[in-house]
């Protein structure tokens, strides 16, 4: 996963509220104790820690002054661990050997609530992929194994468009919608239109649509549309801004997870 992605798209996602973010953690995974934890968000177009913790017998505590509410991340190390909404109220991490959530206040309750969705989801699609394996293990007709997998993946595949999209649109006005949309169309290379993006955009709400990444995105996929339909010439068309030293985008089955538990107990 982007290591970096999900920071950079949510925590500039930003609305006015003067206040201050409470975190408190705890942890079952015994290999956590001691190691730091660090909370970043993007400050002038840099990833930067806004705090750090240790891990102290299973809990761990972030805090501080809050001027917007946004989307920033918890790290380990390098790894992007799980994302939370930082709003007023008393935010509750569980980072467990079988699951992590965040709760306590009403958008980490809706983020926690969307990524279960989604893991679950991948996890069914996960699971395709034994199936595929015990076919062939059981010389069965895989010619039929591959159209009953490929079924089954088209529906699930379908079910997560909808979710996000059920997402985005409850939450055009805060900062989760924008944020999940544009983790959303990060699989795509250079900004473009499909049925779905054009789909939230003919719903979307004025605050939506001009926030400032969406609108950004929106505006050079119609441009680039143009230029595919030889309607523009790309020579006069405007670059997308893209971090050189960034990695892979994450797909839309990565889109609001929480990293794998499993790798935090390394």
């Amino acid at each position: 996963m982007n290591k970096v992605f999900f920071a950079i798209v949510g925590a500039l996602f930003l609305t006015s509220c003067a206040n201050t973010f409470n975190i408190s953690g705890t942890s079952n995974v015994s290999t956590l104790d001691g190691r730091m934890l660090y909370l970043k968000v993007i400050q002038d177009n840099e990833l930067a820690n806004l705090d750090s913790c240790d891990v102290l017998h299973g809990q761990f505590r972030f805090g501080g002054p809050l001027d917007s509410v946004q989307v920033a991340h918890i790290f380990m190390d390098d790894e992007n661990v799980m994302p939370v909404v930082l709003e007023g109220g008393k935010i509750q991490v569980r980072l467990d050997d079988t699951q992590m959530t965040v709760t306590g206040t009403p958008l980490n309750e809706a983020l926690t609530e969307y990524s279960q969705e989604i893991k679950k989801l991948n996890g069914e699609l996960q699971e395709l992929a034994h199936e595929e394996y015990q076919g062939i293990a059981n010389n069965k007709n895989m010619e039929e194994v591959y159209r009953h997998l490929s079924n089954r993946q088209e529906k699930l595949s379908q079910k997560l468009d909808n979710i996000t999209s059920r997402f985005v649109i409850d939450n055009f006005d805060n900062v989760l919608g924008p944020w999940a949309f544009m983790a959303y169309v990060s699989r795509y290379q250079y900004p473009i239109t499909d049925p779905w993006i054009e789909d939230i955009m003919s719903k979307a709400t004025s605050t939506f649509k001009n926030n400032y990444f969406v609108k950004d995105y929106y505006a050079k996929a119609q441009e680039n549309e143009q230029i595919i339909n030889g309607m523009k010439d790309p020579e006069t068309a405007t670059p997308p801004i893209t971090d050189p030293n960034a990695a892979p985008a994450p797909t839309p089955n990565e889109l609001a997870m929480p990293a794998d538990s499993s790798s935090i107990m390394k």
